[in-house]
């Protein structure tokens, strides 16, 4: 028997985006502190720069390219840039937290929403490939 590796890697990863924006919207608050800690903390840069090129890396190699399989190549590409962002923290954090902070500030109800809308059209896609 088979793993659905992209059924599984888009449920979980759905599920996973779909609880942090409901985390989001139940208290901003505590993202926004988020992003503060991470931006004056060296250890948790690296930290969350290596945790996030890990699951970037497994969502990346799970999911083949496979041009008639859309969700297999949307979870390729998240992957990738996962794994892309990952680095970018690790490097530049000054610089990319700020863009968050300025963000997060401004826009806040709606990356929320947008992140909850993203986690489930991931659950729901990789639940159907569950028959």
């Amino acid at each position: 028997m088979a793993i659905e590796y992209t059924g599984w890697s888009a449920v979980l990863l759905g599920l996973y985006t779909l609880f942090a924006g409901i985390g989001a919207l139940r208290n901003p608050r505590a993202w926004q502190t988020m992003i503060e800690e991470v931006n004056r903390s060296p250890a948790l840069q690296l930290l969350c720069g290596l945790l996030e090129l890990l699951v970037g890396a497994l969502v990346y190699l799970a999911n083949p390219w496979v041009p008639a399989d859309l969700l297999s190549c949307v979870m390729k590409a998240m992957g990738g840039v996962m794994m892309l962002e990952a680095l970018v923290l690790v490097a530049f954090c000054d610089i990319y937290s700020q863009f968050w902070v300025k963000n997060f500030t401004h826009m806040f109800r709606g990356w929320a929403l947008f992140t909850v809308a993203l986690g489930l059209v991931l659950t729901v896609a990789g639940a159907f490939r569950f028959h």
